[in-house]
């Protein structure tokens, strides 16, 4: 629930006709004019005067600094008085479907995000209007509304196949053998395990006492996450390939001793080797591949639940999902 501070500013337009009364000193040098820049250090000062918290503050400022990078990525840079109700609900929706991450995918906004961006135009545009520096607000007619995130990417069979049999080339090769990709690829299509869970296995954590069902137990060092851990049994064909990884690489105490970064540039690796595009592998999708897939052999909901240490609240929302990448298409 956002706090009282975060969303206190009135969502009921303002009557765009006349504008009331200043209820602060005007900044001076700013008017209709004036960009989106010039005008951000006066308001982080109203902001300030009206006894925001500090996280409240960055919050709304970056936000804003958005708005200034979303005009400037499509060659524009209206004054503060052109700036149109159009112009930002254009803005809001570029948020929710058109903006990218590096990898080229599309970064949606969550519901609290979007409602917290909204405010945050509210908050400004109406200083702006309030303070006499514009004459009407445009953020005055957009509506707060909830913002559903598209449905996450996940690997097709095509993409999985390829990459399976790239991971094992690269295996079994007879010129340079190596068991890091195959291992990487298995344990996280396998267990859905996330990124830190992965960094966080030590080499105790996986058992080879029944080579035919070896266990993966997944733990936590804070006993608040107690609840989160998990054992996860990760196939027969495991036990070899972690044994080859082990006398290849030789780790002290952590199974993966690299940067999140470079687990990363190896999983990039391998897409670009088998010929997927490398924006549709990462931790995040490999973990959905792996749900959606247990859905799809008729493991329970429940099991699927328990496998990725998921709490019953956070699972509704996160089998709704599933159940919706799962259906044909």
């Amino acid at each position: 629930m956002p706090s009282q501070d975060l969303f206190s500013q009135t969502d009921q337009p303002i009557d765009p006709g006349k504008p009331p009364e200043p209820v602060a000193q005007i900044p001076q040098n700013l008017t209709a004019e004036s960009k989106i820049t010039a005008a951000l250090g006066p308001y982080q000062t109203h902001l300030e005067q009206q006894g925001r918290a500090l996280n409240t503050i960055k919050a709304f400022l970056g936000d804003i600094r958005i708005l200034q990078r979303y005009f400037t990525e499509r060659g524009e840079n209206p004054a503060l008085g052109e700036i149109t109700t159009d112009m930002l609900n254009a803005f809001l929706h570029w948020l929710c479907h058109e903006r990218k991450d590096k990898h080229g995918k599309v970064m949606g906004c969550k519901p609290k995000t979007y409602a917290r961006r909204v405010t945050s135009l509210k908050s400004f545009f109406g200083w702006l209007f309030e303070s006499q520096i514009i004459f009407q607000n445009p953020a005055a007619g957009v509506v707060q509304r909830s913002a559903r995130a598209p449905l996450p990417t996940i690997l097709t069979d095509d993409e999985l196949e390829k990459l399976q049999k790239t991971a094992r080339d690269m295996l079994w090769s007879p010129r340079k053998p190596d068991a890091r990709p195959y291992l990487l690829f298995t344990i996280l299509i396998h267990t859905g395990v996330k990124k830190g869970e992965l960094l966080r296995i030590r080499l105790d954590d996986i058992d080879l006492s029944n080579p035919r069902e070896p266990v993966l137990t997944v733990r936590y060092d804070d006993p608040r996450y107690a609840h989160k851990e998990r054992r996860l049994f990760l196939g027969p064909d495991f036990t070899p390939v972690y044994k080859q990884f082990l006398r290849q690489y030789e780790p002290k105490e952590r199974v993966f001793e690299w940067s999140p970064r470079n687990l990363e540039y190896v999983l990039s690796d391998l897409a670009t080797a088998a010929g997927v595009d490398p924006s549709h592998i990462s931790f995040e999708i490999l973990r959905w591949t792996s749900a959606v897939r247990a859905y799809r052999f008729g493991v329970p909901p429940e099991a699927i639940r328990k496998k990725l240490g998921l709490s019953p609240i956070a699972w509704r929302e996160t089998f709704e999902k599933i159940q919706k990448l799962a259906a044909p298409r």
